[in-house]
């Protein structure tokens, strides 16, 4: 049987459709990434801390509302700040997203019967290899650390070393949705933190890094690297960057006109003015 002209250009164009879907799906068998990840510069991330300096969550979060965003970003109420400074707020932060998510390990840990030295071998091992913290070489002043991890797994990626070295390299603050061990620690160093629950066991055994300044789903939210964070003890939200600057220019006019009224009240009432009532160009 003779096949017409447009015939057999659609039986090529329909062989050429399948050919390509049966290509694409094995590529996708090797994995894919499919939002791509934004990278800006750092003067691109302190002019964007610049216009978000004095907000709080409840700001910001009526900013969402003004561009559209209602609920969006708004962190489970579960991640919570690990301490509280009501005299001069040293628990918020204002910041940029520098992603990493860690999952739970399918490989064996070793077993009893072996030495000291042999298992601090290992753990550095696991460290080094399975566990490390690659997005640290990322941080910069103004950084915003958010860790992705099992929320119900008892292991502290978090202690009171790595969070202060974190700081001293130029991160404001870290969230995660799961835990962080040596707390008395960290509130005595005053290191932003704003987790799930405390964890006590570590990483080797327990955990591996999966991927870093990728997009993470932490509190029930999406965080993408260089997003705005925004945490204080309200809870933590997340003003995806695109929108930031709009966002941003409303919740100061929300902020400052709260301010105002509440600077009235306090003339009323002769009480002194205190940190709340800061003026951001002060």
């Amino acid at each position: 049987m003779w096949l017409t002209g447009r015939e057999l250009a659609a039986g090529v164009v329909a062989f050429l459709a399948v050919a390509g879907a049966a290509a694409q799906t094995s590529d996708y068998r090797g994995g894919r990434n499919f939002i791509e990840t934004q990278v800006y510069s750092e003067a691109d991330d302190q002019a964007m801390l610049d216009a978000f300096d004095g907000l709080r969550v409840a700001d910001v979060s009526d900013g969402m509302d003004f561009v559209g965003l209602r609920n969006t970003g708004l962190m489970d109420p579960g991640i919570h700040a690990l301490w509280k400074d009501t005299k001069d707020y040293a628990h918020r932060f204002i910041g940029i997203a520098v992603t990493a998510r860690y999952v739970p390990t399918q490989k064996a840990a070793v077993g009893g019967g072996i030495s000291y030295d042999d298992f601090r071998a290992w753990e550095g091992a696991w460290y080094n290899e399975l566990s490390s913290e690659p997005f640290a070489e990322l941080i910069r002043p103004g950084t915003a650390i958010v860790i992705d991890e099992a929320p119900d797994a008892d292991v502290g990626s978090i202690g009171s070393y790595n969070i202060l070295a974190w700081q001293i390299a130029g991160a404001v603050g870290v969230v995660t949705d799961a835990t962080a061990r040596d707390t008395d620690e960290i509130i005595t160093q005053k290191v932003p933190l704003y987790f799930r629950k405390p964890g006590r066991g570590i990483r080797p055994g327990r955990n591996e890094v999966e991927s870093v300044n990728r997009p993470v789903v932490v509190g029930g939210v999406l965080v993408n690297p260089g997003d705005v964070i925004v945490a204080d003890g309200d809870g933590v939200v997340v003003v995806p960057r695109a929108r930031a600057l709009e966002v941003a220019g409303f919740a100061h006019r929300i902020i400052e006109a709260d301010k105002e009224g509440r600077r009235e009240l306090y003339r009323q009432t002769g009480r002194e003015e205190d940190p709340s009532l800061r003026r951001v160009q002060e």
